[in-house]
């Protein structure tokens, strides 16, 4: 069966750690005679993330390395989000209808709308919305507290920022949020004890 992209990210076993890391395109020059600075801000954001897998024997290690492997090194992409965060923190559930309110929305701040109304804490900073799906999906961390008005009405503060306008009434995922990854080098790589133990681990970075 031919292999489509992105791939989903394997359940059969939990991930033993993720270090996530939020990557800026920012500019900084200081002055040897000074020390004044100077910083030059830019567009570029970007997720990068070091996974870890739990020691494991054959049968859940290779259904992993085919999955690796799967992904010709950094040309396939696959879906992944925090995986001790699928729920939010804030009020906003799975269940609720939450959508895009307005067209050609770029940048930090995002209008949303819900079927949750007057809700104080809908999401709250640290929260993850996913705007998109498959091929399209993109993951964002909201960094300020944001309230649903009596009309279900919101702006959400996001990182990294809305680099392509979803339509108006686009949806937006509060739970089990993903974006799409690749591996951050063409080599895949795992080992294997006396004891018939894998041991796995891998990079990536944002599909931007």
């Amino acid at each position: 069966m031919a292999i489509s992209y992105p791939r989903t990210f394997p359940t059969h076993t939990r991930v033993r750690g993720v270090s996530l890391r939020a990557i800026n395109a920012v500019a900084h020059e200081r002055s040897p005679f000074t020390f004044a600075g100077q910083v030059q801000a830019s567009a570029g954001q970007m997720w990068a993330a070091d996974v870890s897998l739990p020691p494991m024997k054959y049968a859940d290690a290779e259904q992993w390395v085919a999955w690796l492997v799967s992904l010709r090194g950094m040309y396939g992409t696959f879906t992944m989000g925090d995986p001790v965060r699928c729920v939010a923190r804030g009020t906003a559930r799975g269940t609720d209808t939450v959508s895009v309110n307005g067209a050609s929305q770029t940048g930090q701040d995002l209008d949303i709308t819900s079927d949750q109304l007057s809700q104080t804490g809908y999401l709250l900073a640290g929260d993850y919305i996913q705007l998109g799906s498959g091929s399209s999906a993109t993951l964002h961390k909201v960094l300020t507290d944001a309230n649903t008005d009596g009309s279900g009405n919101a702006t959400v503060t996001l990182w990294p920022s809305v680099r392509t306008a979803p339509n108006d009434g686009a949806t937006v995922t509060v739970q089990n949020t993903v974006g799409r990854w690749r591996l951050a080098g063409n080599e895949t790589e795992w080992s294997v004890n006396e004891a018939m133990i894998y041991g796995i681990s891998f990079s990536a970075m944002e599909a931007v």
